[in-house]
């Protein structure tokens, strides 16, 4: 299926700026509990995001922030086992998640249905006290009743498209672009 690029919705210093006011968000909404604060990212580009956002805490509070990565590829209801090729990356948690705040961090939020299948992940590894869910884009189409905290961009599409998010961590520059499949 051919893809068609649409529209750049945030550019590297959007992006920037979008994810130091996602940490002062996680600040001001988190400050009673900043000591239990731990950030699970979702692999992949949800890790990436998750350690920048630390790191804007970091230097905002001067505190050390827990981060960690998820992978929920084995935890999800939509995909089809028995035709599909299965990637499965590592998960790390250097730390216990019991009885921690748990910031979780993803790209880009849709269905929802990634999103749920992180919280089932995350469960075990432990039972947080609270899990909050920031990202750095909302392209709506809910089919889950999953909701963010802390949102970088509401960004209204449709069902034929989708958001591509890239980022340096990957060996490019940082931006955000709607991509449309042609022949629909």
């Amino acid at each position: 299926m051919e893809m068609r690029e649409k529209a750049q919705v945030m550019n590297a210093e959007e992006i920037r700026r979008a994810l130091l006011r996602i940490a002062h968000e996680i600040l001001e909404q988190n400050h009673k509990h900043i000591e239990e604060l731990v950030f699970v990212g979702v692999k992949s580009r949800g890790d990436f995001i998750a350690h920048r956002i630390a790191e804007n805490l970091e230097r905002i509070e001067e505190i050390e922030v827990d981060v960690g990565a998820i992978d929920v590829t084995l935890y999800r209801d939509d995909i089809n086992l028995h035709e599909t090729q299965i990637q499965v990356s590592n998960t790390e948690l250097p730390f216990d998640i019991t009885g921690r705040w748990v910031i979780l961090v993803d790209e880009v939020l849709y269905t929802g249905r990634t999103v749920r299948a992180a919280m089932d992940a995350l469960m075990d590894f432990g039972r947080p006290a609270a899990i909050q869910l920031a990202t750095l884009i909302d392209r709506g189409h809910r089919e889950l009743p999953i909701a963010a905290d802390y949102v970088g961009k509401n960004v209204p599409t449709s069902r034929r498209e989708f958001v591509r998010v890239r980022l340096a961590e990957e060996g490019g520059v940082d931006s955000a672009t709607i991509y449309e499949r042609e022949g629909e």
